[in-house]
């Protein structure tokens, strides 16, 4: 992958996430991780090799099974990417909404979810009363409540403090108990340290690949 006529940002990067696999994704900033991830989601297209997401050939994509591709997979995008006139609660329901489902069959669930976050009391905000921890926990919910096949999440836990940090990780490791494919791209060395998990390392534009720790989370 690279930016105009300048130098690869990621090159010869070959891996494989499998069904219901828990990753880590690090490295030192301006390494190419969230270009990565936008590759992975689709907001980007290399500019050489071959991406399959989901058995399917990326660059063979008709523009009706792109959106339909899109709706398997969860982001918790650095810049959280609300939207500014819907309220907190509506955010976090919109890819149910976008999913055409009665709002009787997920409203509880929302509900319970922004608890979960902290957000319980703010679920009629707007996100420009928010700030920008409680955006991020909006972005999060939003990113899991359709409880997606694959989740990338970019840096999740860089704008809340630790309790808050611990609860959106166990609810990453419990979607990924239930089968998701969780990506965390992450500077966390707490997240680094606890997590049993294979861990991605970006330098360079290159990846390499380090086994999992014997530490994990504890519940």
């Amino acid at each position: 992958m690279r930016y105009g006529m300048g130098p690869e940002v990621l090159r010869d990067v070959s891996f494989s996430l499998e069904a219901g696999s828990l990753q880590l994704l690090t490295g030192p900033s301006g390494a190419g991780k969230t270009t990565l991830l936008r590759l992975l989601y689709l907001a980007e297209h290399q500019t050489r090799g071959l991406i399959s997401l989901f058995g399917k050939d990326i660059s063979t994509l008709s523009k009706a099974e792109t959106p339909m591709l899109r709706r398997k997979i969860g982001v918790v995008f650095q810049d959280f990417r609300l939207i500014e006139h819907l309220t907190v609660y509506e955010n976090v329901a919109l890819p149910r909404k976008i999913a055409q489902e009665d709002e009787r069959l997920y409203r509880a669930e929302v509900e319970e979810l922004l608890e979960w976050v902290g957000l319980g009391q703010r679920q009629n905000a707007k996100p420009a009363t928010l700030s920008g921890g409680e955006k991020q926990r909006v972005a999060i919910a939003r990113a899991v409540v359709a409880k997606p096949d694959l989740l990338l999440a970019d840096e999740p836990t860089g704008n809340v403090d630790p309790e808050i940090g611990e609860r959106i990780l166990r609810l990453f490791l419990e979607l990924n108990r239930l089968g998701t494919c969780v990506m965390i791209a992450t500077h966390d060395q707490n997240i680094l340290d606890r997590v049993n998990a294979r861990v991605f390392r970006l330098g360079e534009g290159r990846l390499t690949m380090l086994p999992p720790k014997p530490q994990h989370l504890a519940f």
